[in-house]
């Protein structure tokens, strides 16, 4: 079974060495990974250059894009493999054995599109902030929350495409509109493991702008029950005391980290 791992990336000469290096370095005998740069000027370029050079299995890109969603997709257009997963240049896998057991986890269930695990909130020194371990899934919950991790989160080639990709016009949630749509075809397989670690930094738009990221999430959802003809109002409400929430626990995570940013106020 052929995995093919996406890094989509911009400027990101201060992380992407880790990550490229944990992807390299997994187990897993049928191993692709794709590399989407969107016309870096830091020497990531050259860092992606320099893993391609000595490994084969490195496909890679350099150019202007649409945005993040307009650099996944290309990315799995590039990709041939059976499974996709993204993992951004500030994610690394866990251990060199996560693609191994997400294989043999997909061969296990032949009937699940995408499965799911947990991952760690890291500093900049891989320093273990927080754990998240994988959230309970049911439909429901996920239409109230999204509740995917999406660097522990693997999908079937067909179920992505199935499910139309990421969709180019939204900025920050663009994997909870893919959730929404994969979820409707079934379920995922959710493993109680981590796979992936975060590094918490302040380059990162979906912690930094976490307010903004927060509210189209919101508009995410409401759409999507407004396709369905479903009365919107109490998710309005749980979205208020969800915010506040979420805002306190970005500043006590950046605070962790020991990163001079936080959270949107």
């Amino acid at each position: 079974m052929k995995i093919s791992v996406i890094t989509i990336c911009y400027n990101s000469a201060a992380l992407i060495e880790r990550t490229m290096a944990s992807v390299l370095g997994q187990s897993h005998p049928d191993l692709e990974y794709v590399i989407v740069d969107g016309g870096s000027s830091d020497g990531t370029v050259e860092i992606v250059r320099r893993f391609a050079a000595k490994d084969p299995r490195v496909k890679w890109v350099s150019e202007p894009d649409q945005g993040i969603s307009d650099a996944m997709n290309k990315g799995v257009r590039m990709a041939s493999g059976d499974i996709v997963a993204h993992l951004h240049s500030d994610e690394y896998y866990l251990h060199p054995e996560v693609l191994s057991e997400v294989a043999a986890l997909f061969k296990e269930n032949p009937d699940r599109g995408w499965l799911t695990g947990g991952f760690h909130f890291v500093d900049r020194k891989g320093r273990l902030l927080r754990e998240v371990r994988v959230r309970r899934y049911s439909y429901r919950r996920l239409i109230h929350s999204n509740v995917i991790l999406h660097s522990a989160t693997f999908i079937r080639r067909s179920a992505f495409l199935a499910a139309g990709g990421f969709e180019q016009s939204l900025r920050y949630c663009m994997d909870y509109h893919l959730w929404l749509r994969l979820g409707a075809m079934g379920d995922p397989l959710t493993v109680d493991r981590p796979f992936t670690c975060f590094t918490v930094h302040h380059g990162s738009r979906s912690t930094v702008e976490s307010g903004a990221t927060y509210a189209e999430e919101l508009q995410v959802r409401l759409a999507f029950l407004k396709e369905r003809g479903k009365w919107q109002f109490p998710y309005r409400v749980e979205y208020f005391i969800r915010q506040r929430l979420n805002r306190l626990y970005m500043k006590r995570l950046f605070s962790a980290s020991g990163d001079p940013v936080g959270g949107e106020s």
